[in-house]
């Protein structure tokens, strides 16, 4: 969330850079004129209960000498009435101040590229050479069907679209992959969780999916609960409304979880295979850092994620997601896209950004800091590590061969009993 106090003092800065992002300038203004009138409305009240405080002790003064007070005591009963009439109008200003308040984005950073969508994203960096070849390639859907290791037909039958069973030895690759992941996360100085995969409403305002993207997730009937969009959630809530030391910072938190998304408004996108499902797992990672470091956090963040990629040698480059593109929290973002040879195209298997103090603020994520003493707000970080469907898809696509089988990547044959094919 926003400071308002910044909106207020650097109004035009905040407004082009919340433009940049698709904000209507008649939705600032009107935040512009709420707060305005609320901060008019507190005058007025505070001075109306001054004023009734002076009536009550003229009024306690006149009964102690015996004198008709009957004046007074309607003058204050008035006043009394003007007061709560304008508290009224207040909590209603306060309503319509924070409903507009939690609804806008964070502010991009200074260095973010302006633009409207994806094609405005701005390509920073490729790793590895995609490989020529010599034969017709599948997609992976059709390689986990022939392999016998991905059954789409029966997650249908047994859920609905967009749910599969992995079997044998692709149960036994997913397993690998994360496994894989959380080691080299822990080298990297994470600490391993296991979080909860229900979360309350309050964890999900926090980091801001709720209240305007409810339509995404998939809540519990008549229950507080939800089933979480990523273990960024329940890790990035977990100091929500609490005070940590300075000292103890940054804090790094890698966990492994599934995945629950309604994929609201995506109808006709990546209806098959695994980019794009219901359920997935994948690796998270989260950091908190004083606001003065947070964006060489990032980018050792992305370096974690690419050193995943490049151990299991998958071509990939890396871009940073301009303002049209960026997430609701997020003030930057890079994404890191693995090459997949069916589709001729890189894809988004990770996505790694710097929130500022904005799920901070909504959330009380403070810290002391120890060279004045002085509670502030931390800056929290998140990435994926990788999303591990997707890796599985790059995996089968990048390391096909000529015969229907798939090379296992070097790095994950210890993961996998030593298994160095699939066929």
């Amino acid at each position: 969330m926003l400071d308002l106090k910044r909106i207020r003092t650097d109004f035009d800065t905040v407004a082009r850079k919340l433009s940049d992002r698709g904000v209507a300038s008649e939705t600032l203004n009107e935040l512009k004129n709420l707060d305005v009138k609320r901060r008019d409305l507190i005058v007025k009240s505070e001075e109306l209960k001054a004023q009734r405080n002076v009536a009550s002790a003229a009024i306690a003064q006149a009964k102690r000498n015996k004198e008709d007070a009957t004046d007074k005591i309607a003058e204050m009963q008035q006043v009394s009435a003007d007061i709560k009439a304008i508290d009224k109008e207040l909590a209603d200003t306060d309503d319509a101040v924070n409903t507009i308040l939690v609804g806008l984005p964070n502010t991009p950073a200074d260095d973010v590229p302006v633009g409207v969508d994806e094609n405005d994203n701005i390509e920073v960096r490729r790793w590895g050479t995609a490989q020529n070849f010599n034969f017709d390639v599948k997609a992976h859907w059709d390689l986990g069907e022939d392999l016998n290791i991905l059954d789409w037909e029966r997650g249908s039958k047994v859920t609905g679209s967009r749910f599969l069973f992995y079997k044998g030895l692709g149960a036994r690759l997913e397993r690998a992959i994360y496994n894989f992941m959380l080691d080299e996360h822990a080298k990297e100085g994470y600490t391993e969780m296991i979080p909860p995969y229900m979360v309350n409403h309050d964890s999900m305002f926090g980091t801001g999916q709720y209240p305007k993207f409810k339509e995404d997730t998939f809540e519990l009937a008549e229950s507080d609960y939800v089933l979480i969009p990523t273990a960024e959630v329940p890790l990035t809530n977990y100091y929500r409304g609490e005070i940590i030391e300075g000292k103890d910072t940054p804090v790094y938190f890698t966990a492994m979880s599934p995945s629950f998304r309604s994929e609201a408004g995506s109808a006709g996108r990546d209806t098959r295979g695994l980019i794009r499902l219901h359920q997935f797992h994948k690796v998270e990672m989260v950091k908190f850092a004083k606001p003065e470091s947070s964006y060489d956090e990032l980018e050792k963040m992305v370096d974690n994620a690419e050193n995943i990629l490049q151990k299991l040698e998958l071509p990939y480059r890396v871009i940073t997601l301009c303002t049209g593109d960026m997430g609701f929290s997020a003030a930057k973002t890079y994404d890191l896209e693995v090459w997949m040879p069916a589709q001729n195209t890189y894809r988004e298997i990770s996505s790694c950004s710097n929130c500022e103090d904005f799920q901070a603020r909504r959330a009380q994520i403070r810290y002391r800091d120890e060279a004045d003493g002085k509670v502030k707000l931390l800056h929290t970080l998140n990435g994926s590590g990788l999303a591990v469907g997707r890796t599985v898809a790059a995996i089968l696509e990048n390391y096909q061969n000529e015969d229907g089988s798939v090379t296992i990547p070097k790095i994950l044959r210890s993961y996998m009993g030593g298994a160095d094919i699939l066929k």
